[in-house]
């Protein structure tokens, strides 16, 4: 009778101590699965070069910070704003990143860029991109045809410079990933900005020819399609008479963040996104729905 109870007892102290040892299993494997996850997703881009265009401001510099964050060497391109691109080389965490003006429709200067580089870059974000609108009925003429040669020349003309030179590169060297940052205004008509919307749809054209062509060469080319983001080159739009009208197109009442797109745009950076290689990611809080 005393030994049971003697036994009882011990295993009514152990209890706790074996409830205490299974909960430390638990944190060590869930510590393990997030290990893992990290492993799958994020640690591949440790020390890899990224190249964002347009990384000054905007989308763009969303983009170079969430790379950055995610252990990525960035490089930022500007056309012009120094300014905006040391702001933003003060805000990414980590070593190794660096800005450089280049303006993605001077061919030469984009030629140069890689030439530089050699086969070094490991993804391209291609973002650089304009935004101006035309009237059908209350341009001149002169002024219509100023806005299309500038926005195709800007969105469609430079993106391509960068694809042929990143694809050349990554094809030589096994493998990389480019984005490119489109528009919703691809899919539907802009009637005060229908060179945008023209310029935008090349360009989903563009990296789907280039996601075919590429992908025997291991290199991964996506799309990421946007509405209007709260950014320096929409703010003449969002905070003027039509911004209300804007916003109140998505169900949630309110246009896209720069961080928000970013996320989109990292998606295929992963090493399990391969396989959606020439998709379009639309990013536009259902403010217009396509099948």
């Amino acid at each position: 009778m005393m030994r049971s109870v003697i036994l009882l007892i011990a295993s009514a102290l152990a209890a706790p101590k074996q409830h205490s040892n299974a909960a430390a299993r638990i944190r060590r494997a869930a510590r393990n699965r997030a290990a893992a996850d990290v492993g799958i997703d994020l640690l591949p881009l440790q020390g890899k070069l990224a190249i964002v265009t347009g990384g000054g401001r905007g989308i763009g510099a969303a983009v170079a910070r969430a790379l950055a964050q995610r252990g990525c060497r960035v490089l930022i391109t500007y056309r012009s704003n120094v300014d905006a691109a040391a702001d933003t080389m003060l805000s990414l965490p980590g070593d190794g990143h660096d800005a450089r003006q280049c303006d993605v429709t001077d061919a030469d200067a984009v030629a140069q860029l890689f030439e530089d580089l050699g086969e070094s870059v490991d993804i391209v974000i291609n973002n650089a991109a304009i935004y101006e609108e035309s009237h059908f009925l209350d341009s001149t003429f002169d002024d219509w045809q100023r806005v299309w040669r500038d926005t195709i020349d800007a969105n469609l003309v430079g993106p391509a410079n960068v694809i042929f030179h990143a694809g050349r590169s990554m094809a030589r060297r096994g493998g990389g990933v480019i984005v490119c940052v489109s528009s919703r205004g691809a899919f539907r008509g802009e009637p005060t900005a229908p060179a945008y919307g023209a310029s935008k749809a090349g360009l989903n054209q563009l990296s789907q020819s280039a996601a075919k062509a590429l992908a025997p060469s291991n290199v991964v080319v996506g799309v990421v399609a946007p509405g209007f983001v709260d950014t320096a080159m929409a703010a003449e739009v969002l905070n003027g008479e039509r911004g209300d009208a804007i916003r109140g197109d998505s169900p949630f009442n309110r246009v896209a963040s720069a961080d928000e797109v970013a996320e989109a745009v990292l998606y295929f950076t992963h090493t399990n996104a391969k396989w959606s290689s020439g998709a379009i990611i639309d990013v536009n809080g259902a403010s217009y729905l396509r099948s």
